[in-house]
This record gives structure tokens, C-alpha cells and sequence, in this order.
């Protein structure tokens, strides 16, 4: 997974400021790979210092895996498939990354998946003919 990632020009994220801002990353796969195996974190992001796009990955989830699963898109890219949690669940977790780390980035995330679900509900609607 990490040779997709840095395939598409992503890079493990290594040190963020106090504002949750991207101030280091490893632009060696290799290195970022034992730095995983090595530190074991529950969760990463990969970042794109060029486009800014960031990806959070989970390797202990707060939720259970087999619930996240029951609604996860499910994406293959190259060889790798990859289950991406439904827009539902995102939210859900990222309001529970928000309590436990109070990232500037977990507040911004939850405002556009929350501006995106009302979006998609107003789509949804049937439309009036009167």
C-alpha cells in the first residue's frame, strides 16, 4: 500500500505543527515503510505536498472493522484493492479523531463531509411541481 501511495506522489507524514499543518514528511518509501513497522501507530496520513491532498489510514480502528466494512467502497488501484469507509463512517471517525486530538484538520474535514451529506440529501429530494 505505501507504493501506491508514493506512486501517486503521496508521502508519510513525519511532523505537523500546533495548527495541524504539514512541516515534515518522508520522501523515501523505504524509510517511511520501517518508520511504520517501527513506531506501529494506530492511525497515518500521507500528503501530497504539490496538490496538498491528504489520506488518512487507520490501522487500529475506534470502530469495528467488520461494521466499517458492511458499507466501505471498495477501490482497486494498480494491483492493490483498498476499502474506503462509506461518507457516513467517515464523519463518524473523523468526530472521533476530533475528540481525542482537536486537529484544525478533523474540524475542517467534518464541516465539508457534513456540507456534502446536505448536498446530497437536497439532490435526493423530489422536487415540487406545483
Amino acid at each position: 500500500v505505501i507504493a501506491v501511495f508514493y506512486n501517486r506522489g503521496l508521502e508519510l507524514v513525519s511532523r505537523v505543527n500546533d495548527a495541524g499543518d504539514v512541516e515534515a514528511t518522508i520522501d523515501n518509501r523505504r524509510v517511511a515503510a520501517i518508520r511504520l513497522r517501527t513506531d506501529a501507530p494506530s492511525s497515518a496520513y500521507f500528503f501530497n505536498p504539490t496538490t496538498r491532498l491528504r489520506i488518512d489510514v487507520l490501522f487500529d480502528f475506534p470502530l469495528a472493522s467488520a461494521e466499517l466494512m458492511k458499507e466501505a467502497a471498495t477501490i482497486k488501484v494498480q494491483s492493490q484493492v483498498l476499502h474506503v469507509a462509506s461518507e457516513r463512517d467517515l464523519l463518524r471517525l473523523k468526530r472521533i479523531a476530533k475528540a481525542k486530538r482537536s486537529s484544525p484538520g478533523d474540524a475542517q474535514d467534518i464541516a465539508f463531509l457534513e456540507a456534502r451529506r446536505k448536498r446530497s440529501r437536497r439532490a435526493r429530494r423530489p422536487v415540487d411541481s406545483r
